[in-house]
C-alpha cells in the first residue's frame, strides 16, 4: 500500500501539469470506490498540498483546515459528506469532471 506523501519534485509536477493533477484526482476517486481509502486519502492530501492548500480547501468546503488535514491523513476517517465536499472542491479547482463507470469483472 502506498501511504506516503509525495516529494517536492512530484508536488512541482502536480503544480505545473494540470493533466497530471487531473489524472491523480481520477485515480484517487477510483481507488476510493475500489476499497482503498487509505491510498485515496493520501493522494487527495498531496493534490490539496500542491494546488490550493488546506486553507484554500477550508474556504471551499467550509470546514476547518486542521480537520481537513486530519481527514486526509493515512489514518483519517472522513464522513461521506466531507469526502463529497473535498472531491467537489478539488473538481472545481482542477476544472475536472467526474464520471463513474461500472464494468463486469471476469
Amino acid at each position: 500500500m502506498v501511504s506516503r506523501l509525495v516529494d517536492s519534485a512530484e508536488l512541482d509536477r502536480i503544480k505545473r501539469d494540470p493533466e497530471f493533477a487531473r489524472a491523480l484526482f481520477a485515480e484517487a476517486g477510483s481507488l476510493l470506490l475500489q476499497g482503498e481509502p487509505e491510498v485515496a486519502r493520501v493522494m487527495l492530501h498531496n493534490l490539496v498540498n500542491a494546488t490550493f492548500g488546506f486553507e484554500g480547501l477550508a474556504q471551499a468546503t467550509g470546514r476547518p483546515s486542521k480537520s481537513l488535514h486530519r481527514m486526509l491523513s493515512v489514518s483519517g476517517n472522513p464522513s461521506m459528506d466531507n469526502i463529497a465536499a473535498i472531491f467537489d472542491a478539488l473538481r472545481h479547482h482542477l476544472g475536472a469532471s467526474i464520471e463513474v463507470q461500472a464494468n463486469t469483472v471476469a
